[in-house]
């Protein structure tokens, strides 16, 4: 098998389960020097063991909140200092901590959901970014948007807003890096089954306004989302850039 993504060191943040934890696999068979980070340190360093023993690889594991800055810069220093700026960088992490009407949001369940879902991304991307064009150094950078941010969401509007400024951050930040040789695309997933979704998956009626309007009625699989991240990491994907890839089953086809 080609190992796609030799050679190159890739970041991926929200990594001890789900999505982030999917793609940090896919990365790992296609060959990457891997570094993997999320908030609680005890579920990171666990997410490293097992893909280090399925397949044979070192992983460095950080513990970082994505929305402290110190944390993200202090988890850059770290990689930085043991394999130099990371050629990949994929902005997972995330969160959906209000379920519920737009106009009753939380002002402080509003400022967490920006402060991770967005401003983390930001500072990663603007870290890994500067270190690459210092270097002289092309890279990918994927973040994972969600096809809420492209749609109406109600009871989901904070988390939606969220995911559509992140959409815009990379078509912006594509045009502004793209003369540096890097590229900045983003996945929109659909309802795909992991913890985050839960409110949705685990909800009959909430499932099924979903599953009878996707093409393929069902949801998704964390590992069918990993496949595009590998492709948008690759220089398969070399001409690639500023682009939302959907990956939903065909939910929004309909």
């Amino acid at each position: 098998m080609t190992k796609r993504l030799k050679g190159k060191v890739a970041w991926v943040n929200g990594a001890s389960r789900g999505i982030g934890l999917a793609i940090a696999r896919a990365f790992a068979r296609e060959g990457a020097t891997l570094v993997i980070s999320s908030r609680k340190r005890e579920a990171i360093d666990e997410a490293a063991r097992k893909i280090e023993a399925d397949f044979g690889v070192p992983v460095l594991s950080y513990a970082c909140h994505m929305a402290v800055p110190e944390q993200v810069e202090g988890t850059y220093s770290g990689i930085t200092d043991v394999l130099g700026v990371p050629s990949i960088l994929v902005n997972n992490g995330g969160t959906s901590p209000y379920f519920g009407p737009f106009l009753d949001a939380p002002e402080a369940l509003w400022d967490k959901t920006f402060d991770v879902n967005l401003k983390g991304p930001f500072w990663a991307t603007r870290l890994v970014a500067k270190g690459l064009m210092k270097q002289g150094d092309g890279g990918s950078i994927i973040n994972t948007a969600s096809i809420q941010g492209t749609l109406g969401a109600p009871y989901q509007g904070v988390y939606a807003m969220t995911k559509s400024a992140l959409i815009s951050m990379t078509q912006t930040l594509a045009l502004e890096l793209g003369p540096s040789g890097i590229r900045v695309n983003a996945i929109a997933p659909g309802l795909v089954q992991t913890r985050l979704a839960a409110a949705l998956t685990d909800n009959p009626e909430f499932a099924r306004l979903y599953t009878d309007r996707a093409a393929l009625k069902r949801f998704g699989q964390p590992e069918e989302i990993a496949g595009a991240a590998v492709f948008l990491a690759s220089e398969e994907s070399s001409y690639l850039s500023g682009q939302t890839i959907t990956v939903d089953g065909g939910y929004t086809a309909a």
